[in-house]
């Protein structure tokens, strides 16, 4: 059996664009519901990294 060099199979996303932009909003709804709680800072990094990926 000769020895044969495979490629590695293609990635594919697993979100689409739109996943994105509905994940935002949901994390946009957290922030403004929880305002005064610690952990906001996390989520607001989270929604802008979230803007950033559908801008690509």
């Amino acid at each position: 059996m000769p020895d044969t060099i495979r490629e590695p199979a293609r990635a594919r996303a697993v979100l689409s664009t739109e996943d994105f932009k509905l994940l935002q909003e949901t994390v946009l709804f957290y922030l403004r519901a929880n305002e005064d709680k610690p952990d906001t800072a996390k989520f607001s990094n989270l929604y802008h990294r979230l803007g950033s990926a559908t801008r690509r």
